[in-house]
């Protein structure tokens, strides 16, 4: 097993760390929860490497592209009471981090001192695990500013209520665990402010829809790439009767996630210096590229995982990562369509193996997808640990790095 290239060099820590987007109304991304777990498995105790792990929290792991600009969004920071209570407690950033306490907290006078303090000197505070029933967190409501509500444990059906009696602390209401879209719409009409869980990552499938536009024109392109005997001037025949979208291709190819050292001025010149597996791989890209009507955060992720997927196939050894890549970025082609998989696949002239990979998770493509699955979710207890553990969430990290590089790149040639 080796490393990949793209990635020697890169500082590593002794965490795994994920992040989770946490979103607005308009299900815009505005700030993200971190996952963390230590070498042993448990939820890390504090910031251990404290200089090297915060220099990572404020670069890559709060940034985001929007609009074409980079910005820093805050992050939720889990605590536990030790951490909170530690003298040598970091000196955290006011505006870059959300420091969420605990539900199993044990609210002493010590801690709702500390609590009261660090919301004096400008922290915001987060509340999480609530529970109306338990007495405890009387003493913290009007201390801190956000507070998670977990839809699922608490029951949508006792949220309307409990929404109402919250209402006198003038908390902003996070919902957690909003797995699907009708539940967004209820929280919706509820009152909540900010949202987490998988809700943006299940396709409403419409029946019997097909691709329009110019994914009808990418799935040529596909189409011609996939013929052996296919040239750099077939497929730039294909590619211009959409000038537009040639022009974004090449605006893409040409930024700075791609490390050329010389522009590249038209699809065949494209082909002639790096090959036909790249056009692949930007076809897909683009097949993959927002729809009006869906939120940036979900090309984020297809990129970020189909990047991450690649990186696990090449320190592991496995054939053609180029697949593996095309395999986690097409992973959610069902979400952003909205058709459902496997009518997806009936319509896409892909190899088999890639399909049953995207329909079922099976061979080597699923193997690595239900890994990196694993990874973003935090669900790090279930990884098959197919690498050291550090080379998992440097793959990470430069893959939110990559596809945040990317993601500019796409709106600056939208």
């Amino acid at each position: 097993m080796g490393t990949s290239k793209e990635i020697e060099g890169t500082e590593t820590l002794s965490v795994l760390m994920a992040r989770q987007p946490i979103y607005t109304k308009s299900q815009d991304v505005a700030a993200f929860e971190l996952l963390f777990r230590d070498p042993d498995g448990n939820f890390i105790e504090g910031l251990k490497d404290k200089d090297a792990t915060l220099g990572v929290l404020l670069g890559t792991y709060s940034s985001i592209s929007k609009g074409g600009q980079i910005q820093s969004l805050p992050c939720f920071l889990k605590v536990t009471d030790s951490f909170l209570l530690d003298n040598d407690m970091p000196e955290l950033p006011r505006h870059s981090f959300v420091i969420e306490i605990l539900g199993h907290s044990k609210f002493t006078p010590a801690f709702i001192e500390r609590i009261k303090s660090l919301a004096n000197d400008g922290y915001r505070l987060a509340l999480a695990d609530y529970d109306p029933r338990d007495p405890r967190f009387g003493a913290v409501l009007n201390i801190v500013h956000v507070l998670k509500l977990d839809i699922q444990r608490l029951g949508l059906k006792n949220v309307q209520t409990l929404v109402q009696k919250l209402k006198p602390f003038q908390l902003e209401l996070l919902a957690d665990k909003v797995e699907t879209k009708e539940e967004f719409r209820q929280c919706l009409e509820m009152g909540f402010e900010k949202y987490m869980g998988y809700f943006l990552s299940k396709p409403e499938p419409v029946r019997g829809k097909k691709l329009s536009g110019n994914k009808v024109l990418l799935i040529q392109l596909l189409t011609e790439l996939q013929r052996p005997s296919a040239t750099a001037e077939s497929v730039e025949e294909i590619a211009l009767n959409d000038p537009a979208l040639t022009y974004r291709i090449l605006r893409v190819v040409n930024s700075a996630a791609f490390n050329l050292r010389k522009e590249i001025t038209s699809l065949s010149h494209a082909i002639a210096l790096l090959g036909m597996e790249q056009i692949r791989r930007w076809v897909m890209l683009f097949l993959a590229n927002n729809d009006q009507d869906k939120p940036d955060d979900l090309t984020r992720n297809m990129l970020q995982r189909g990047r991450m997927c690649e990186l696990l196939a090449e320190m592991t050894g496995r054939e053609e990562p180029i697949n593996h890549f095309i395999v986690g970025l097409l992973s959610q082609l069902d979400v952003m369509l909205d058709i459902d998989m496997s009518e997806l696949m009936d319509q896409v002239p892909l190899r088999q193996d890639i399909k049953d990979a995207l329909i079922s998770r099976q061979g080597s493509y699923g193997e690595v997808l239900q890994e990196v699955e694993y990874y973003e979710r935090g669900e790090f207890e279930h990884l098959r640990k197919m690498l050291d553990r550090q080379y998992y969430e440097v793959s990470y990290r430069h893959s939110v790095g990559w596809a945040t590089q990317v993601m500019q790149a796409m709106q600056e040639a939208a």
